[in-house]
């Protein structure tokens, strides 16, 4: 039987091409393993949202090429439209499977193997039906719902290698969650590249909302959460859904990039900071205790201190549980580098980043105090690697907790009294 060892990168959306990759290679006759053996087959998902995410997918090749030395390497996911020939220069590639190919790897990999004519190559209208029936490594199991992006922030390559919005039915939506519920799991997390695009592309049109209804009916199905949101796409309509649900987790994650309209316009973001804060007090007022979570980018461009501050002035106002700091990384093909030569000073970018750091671990901090002596509701993932005899799992709204328990606790939804803030999880 022949071996095949997955490595991903990136996104949710990623994790999930690979996992419809995995069971494609393992219906084919793969057996996926995952020690120091050597495999006869490696397939590198690679992503290249940052110049480091590029680095790191070029290095992950060099490692599986040096490890399985008689391995045929296939390199597939973002950095393969625009930047194949980087790829070309790893000695040791086999093949390149484009974003648009990789949902038909297997006939792919035969056509390229064996030699013969590969056909055009074109974006589908729809995300492929296609599913998983299980997640590898989780307790929660990612649902790609939606592909692409129509928004072309300045900054991003996104929409350069992952194409137009698409979206996918409804129904096969169910019926994959109908299955990944039949193989234990309690848990779905609803992603894409755009989730809040879903549904706008499909005849006659939906949206997110739609698919959320389709899922609440699928008894043993106990969550239903929701990736990153665009501002724009979190409508009155998802608001109601989620104040009323009872299986839609009241965590929504809300891309702020900056709190400066000045950074925000060159960013080609569709908002203003002041659009963001009321969105944020809308959907804490009908939810009352829900977790924002965000990114925030750091060094954009002619950032000034002053555009900085202001994007300070509103992490505090907003007063995230978590978020995702990282530095503008000059992406080419993108408008921001066109438009904008030089970039910030590291350092400063460095200082900056470790200042809004110490900001936002006093926003989770307050966050996480209101809920201290209450009972709420965990599902619990696996085993702690850094507490023995812990376990640890979520709440609905997303705090991490940790539970000492002798029994099995894995994937078990279960009522826990929450006592102790300690770093980024709670004791119970």
């Amino acid at each position: 039987m022949k071996t095949v060892k997955i490595f991903t990168l990136g996104c949710k959306a990623n994790q999930y091409d690979s996992q419809l990759i995995r069971e494609k290679l393992l219906s084919a006759g793969y057996r996926e393993i995952h020690n120091g053996t050597a495999a006869d087959l490696c397939v590198i998902n690679t992503c290249t949202v940052t110049h480091h995410a590029d680095s790191d997918s070029l290095n992950i090749m060099r490692r599986a090429i040096r490890q399985n030395p008689k391995a045929r390497i296939a390199v597939t996911g973002c950095l393969t439209e625009l930047d194949s020939d980087k790829i070309k220069n790893v000695a040791g590639v086999s093949i390149i499977v484009k974003n648009s190919d990789k949902e038909n790897i297997i006939p792919f990999l035969g056509r390229k193997f064996s030699g013969k004519r590969q056909p055009p190559i074109a974006y589908p209208d729809k995300v492929s039906v296609q599913s998983i029936s299980r997640f590898s490594g989780h307790n929660r199991a990612f649902v790609k719902i939606q592909d692409g992006c129509d928004n072309f922030c300045s900054y991003c390559k996104v929409p350069l290698v992952r194409g137009r919005s698409r979206s996918r039915l409804a129904g096969a939506i169910a019926q994959e969650a109908r299955r990944l519920v039949d193989n234990g799991f309690k848990e779905v997390v609803l992603c894409g590249i755009c989730l809040g695009a879903y549904g706008r592309d499909l005849t006659p049109k939906a949206d997110l909302v739609d698919a959320v209804e389709q899922l609440e009916n699928i008894r043993g199905l106990l969550r239903i959460r929701l990736s990153s949101i665009e501002v724009k796409d979190v409508s009155e309509r998802l608001i109601g859904k989620m104040a009323a649900s009872k299986k839609l987790c009241r965590h929504l994650h809300i891309p702020l990039q900056s709190g400066d309209d000045e950074i925000l316009k060159k960013m080609n973001r569709s908002y203003s900071a002041r659009d963001y804060a009321r969105l944020i007090a809308e959907i804490k007022k009908h939810i009352p205790g829900i977790a924002i979570t965000t990114d925030v980018m750091v060094g954009f461009p002619e950032e000034s201190a002053d555009n900085f501050m202001n994007t300070v002035k509103l992490v505090k106002k907003v007063s995230p549980l978590k978020v995702h700091i990282f530095p503008y990384s000059r992406r080419p093909q993108t408008q921001a580098s066109a438009r904008y030569s030089r970039d910030i000073d590291p350092k400063i970018i460095k200082e900056r980043s470790l200042y809004l750091q110490g900001i936002c671990e006093q926003c989770a901090l307050n966050y996480k105090k209101q809920f201290l002596n209450q009972k709420i509701e965990v599902l619990f993932e696996g085993k702690s690697k850094l507490h023995p005899g812990f376990w640890e799992g979520y709440t609905g709204n997303y705090l991490k907790v940790f539970h000492k328990s002798g029994r099995d606790l894995a994937n078990m939804l279960m009522a826990v009294k929450l006592k102790e803030i300690e770093g980024d999880y709670i004791l119970v």
